[in-house]
């Protein structure tokens, strides 16, 4: 199994070993990032728009993004697995997210259940744990945002406050480690990620959540948390976005995966996008479900 591999072995999951810039010099460089940026605003501008709308739109995205989720997880644990398998997992991710946007979430609970155990019963018994712990990160992503959005209140304020955690965070993240350097936040699993980036990051991702809490109230949302709550959960937010992120490098760098797919153009598949925000997300749709 590739996963037998001591991680030292493996190339850098971020970038190709020894190599500063991508096959064909700066021009290459400029041209991947170009498109990265293109990709990037279209997945912005799609996320924002079905965010305003809500409805079935929004739930189908979520729905369509969980089982795709679902695919691509079990593709990077067992590449050779069966087809039957991977519908499998995706089908009952779509199922708990649609139960999830008709307000049955016990019934997406319970599809998740049985989806697990039966990706567990037809995966080889070595990888079982983690073909289900894929199911069930599946069916966080396709569930806990139409959960939150659901809110008639303040569902629509949470999303848009998740996002711009996260977005801010992956931002300053990125350009503050770049500028500043200094060691590493764990470099075994992600070895261009700093602390100086991880902290740069998470000052973004508060003012975000601040920004984001303070334009909602101004427009009438019933946004409840003080300033120095609403700070505390950004930073909490921020934090565990990063975890989330550590996450799924851990996982692909286990089983010798560079992206999890390449549905999107420049960025690679869905995990990779949304490793921070599945992990925000779920952690918001839980509080809405303890505070209902």
């Amino acid at each position: 199994m590739p996963g037998d591999r001591p991680p030292a072995e493996l190339p850098s999951i971020e970038q190709p070993a020894g190599q500063s810039m991508p096959p064909g010099g700066p021009s290459a460089s400029r041209s991947e990032l170009s498109l990265r940026i293109r990709s990037g605003l279209v997945m912005v501008a799609v996320a924002l728009l079905t965010l305003w709308w809500g409805g079935w739109p929004f739930a189908l995205l979520w729905v369509a993004v969980g089982a795709v989720a679902a695919i691509e997880w079990l593709k990077i644990v067992s590449p050779e697995g069966e087809r039957t398998v991977r519908l499998l997992a995706a089908a009952g991710a779509a199922l708990a997210g649609l139960a999830a946007h008709l307000g049955w979430e016990a019934a997406g609970l319970g599809a998740c259940a049985l989806t697990v155990g039966a990706v567990m019963a037809a995966t080889p018994k070595k990888l079982r744990l983690v073909a289900g712990a894929g199911v069930i990160y599946a069916t966080a992503i396709a569930m806990a945002p139409i959960i939150v959005r659901a809110e008639v209140q303040l569902g629509l304020a949470l999303i848009a406050w998740c996002f711009a955690v996260v977005w801010s965070t992956d931002v300053a993240a990125y350009f503050t480690g770049r500028a500043l350097g200094g060691p590493k936040l764990w470099p075994s699993v992600s070895p261009k990620k700093t602390w100086s980036g991880a902290i740069g990051g998470a000052l973004a991702g508060i003012a975000a959540g601040l920004l984001v809490a303070w334009v909602s109230r101004r427009l009438g949302a019933a946004w409840s948390l003080g300033f120095i709550a609403t700070a505390g959960c950004a930073m909490l937010a921020s934090a565990a976005g990063q975890m989330g992120d550590l996450l799924e490098s851990s996982l692909k760098r286990h089983f010798g995966v560079k992206d999890s797919g390449s549905i999107i153009p420049g960025h690679g598949g869905v995990l990779d996008r949304l490793d921070a925000f599945v992990v925000v997300v779920t952690l918001v749709a839980i509080a809405v479900a303890i505070w209902r």
